[in-house]
């Protein structure tokens, strides 16, 4: 029987500060559902600190580089300590966005036009006519990422700076405009639609997606029947097709414009969904009549080794 639950939060990354709230919202949840939990801010000794604390699960609130491309769960596989969420091969494809686009081509999953490109190309010419869409291929939480709006004459020089800290290659891909939509799935579940409209920047950057006010997320999403089927559909298949477990949440452009092109593409499959306040995923799942407290508990009881 699960009583101990070791919840791994914080860590190396960029994203850290996001982590500990998604972290300890999860902790609280646990508690109130009776498991004993250990608060763990992961450093580099992690595996001599699970091996002390001998946990029955972890449950991984981890965000960003080292949290969610596989690393941790290399860690937790040779201490065959059961973990939630996505395995090692799951979790890496996702997180290095240039992989994953291989993945969906390979199963018919539609994903923008792209290449990848060194950041220093980048910075030199536009790589893409613009619009376009310029993204380290392995951040999370919008980090480093620009639109390249039409008219531009060059391309964004930041990516030239000294402290640049997001890697040398980038993902260029083509704008989509028009909404942008996400999907969580459970397990083989998914879940409900929500359009996410950003109200402190143009579009969904880190400010809109983790300060109070910064979106409204609009669920369900008041999109046509169709495409609301269209998108779950697409979240299960993206979410099969790099092998994820536990909880995913894939996010997507819809062109419905009067002159658009009608396009609904996947941008990326988030294995580590964010789990604050203002988190989406817990939202979905309590769209779908399931508490937050349920949903920790449904984490820890899917946790497992060999994911």
């Amino acid at each position: 029987m699960i009583r101990h639950v070791a919840v791994l939060m914080g860590g190396l990354s960029s994203e850290r500060g996001v982590s500990l709230r998604s972290g300890e919202a999860c902790a609280k949840a646990l508690e109130g559902e009776g498991f004993v939990v250990s608060r763990v801010d992961v450093g580099r000794d992690i595996a001599q600190v699970l091996a002390g604390l001998k946990p029955d699960v972890a449950l991984n609130a981890l965000h960003g580089p080292g949290g969610e491309d596989g690393i941790i769960q290399g860690v937790l596989e040779i201490l065959r300590i059961p973990y939630t969420h996505s395995g090692v091969l799951a979790s890496a494809l996702a997180a290095h966005k240039d992989k994953a686009k291989i993945i969906f081509a390979a199963a018919g999953v539609p994903a923008p036009e792209g290449k990848v490109v060194t950041r220093f190309e980048a910075a030199k010419a536009h790589v893409l006519p613009p619009p376009y869409v310029l993204k380290p291929v392995s951040e999370g939480s919008s980090y480093g990422v620009f639109i390249v709006k039409q008219g531009t004459s060059h391309p964004p020089q930041e990516l030239l700076r000294a402290d640049w800290a997001h890697g040398d290659l980038m993902l260029a891909e083509k704008y989509i405009a028009g909404r942008e939509l996400t999907c969580a799935v459970l397990g083989e579940r998914p879940l409900g639609v929500t359009e996410i409209k950003s109200l402190s920047s143009e579009w969904y950057d880190f400010d809109s997606k983790y300060a109070p006010g910064g979106s409204i997320h609009e669920l369900p999403a008041k999109v046509k029947g169709n495409i609301y089927q269209k998108v779950q559909e697409l979240a299960l298949k993206a979410h099969r097709a790099l092998g994820c477990r536990g909880i995913s949440r894939t996010d997507f452009r819809y062109d419905d414009r009067p002159e658009g092109t009608g396009e609904l593409v996947v941008l990326e499959v988030n294995t580590q969904p964010g789990m604050t306040e203002t988190s989406l995923a817990p939202e979905m799942a309590a769209f779908a009549g399931i508490t937050f407290g349920e949903l920790v508990r449904w984490m820890v009881d899917d946790a497992s080794c060999d994911r």
